[in-house]
């Protein structure tokens, strides 16, 4: 009796370990961007994989550099892939909230990071700053005065 007790409870935590190591994340954060790619990849397991763009100015010389994060979605958040969707068409810059898995499993995605929300960041089109209207307003232009002319 006593070596089934020790067996359930040796089943019990590998089980939690596995399950833990599946559901489980080990770290979450944020990244903001512009969605370039979105698509629903697989043959068995259909997942949503998407690319997001990162731009900024690098040290020293002020020029512009850009690298790619290539993300998963799961199928059964609908309100990401919608907004992630919105983004791209109307080009948009987004701030993504994602957990990083431990590995990947073949039905959960191609990634290791797993977008659970997607924050698009309105008045940001492209890469222009929004406009903004003067607090004050612009002078009127004057005639001009040819009488000054050499």
């Amino acid at each position: 009796m006593r070596k089934w007790v020790i067996f359930a409870v040796f089943l019990a935590i590998v089980f939690g370990i596995i399950y833990y190591l599946t559901f489980g994340y080990y770290s979450e954060g944020k990244r903001g961007g512009f969605v370039t790619q979105l698509s629903n990849k697989g043959y068995l397991f259909k997942t949503y994989e998407g690319e997001l763009r990162m731009g900024g100015l690098s040290e020293g010389d002020g020029t512009m550099n850009s690298s790619k994060w290539i993300f998963s979605v799961s199928g059964k958040n609908k309100d990401a892939i919608a907004k992630l969707e919105e983004a791209i068409q109307n080009g948009h810059r987004v701030s993504l909230t994602y957990e990083q898995k431990f590995f990947t499993l073949p039905w959960n995605g191609d990634t290791k990071f797993f977008v659970t929300n997607v924050e698009v960041l309105q008045g940001s089109r492209g890469n222009f700053p929004p406009t903004q209207t003067p607090a004050t307003p612009l002078p009127t232009p004057t005639e001009i005065d040819t009488t000054k002319v050499l």
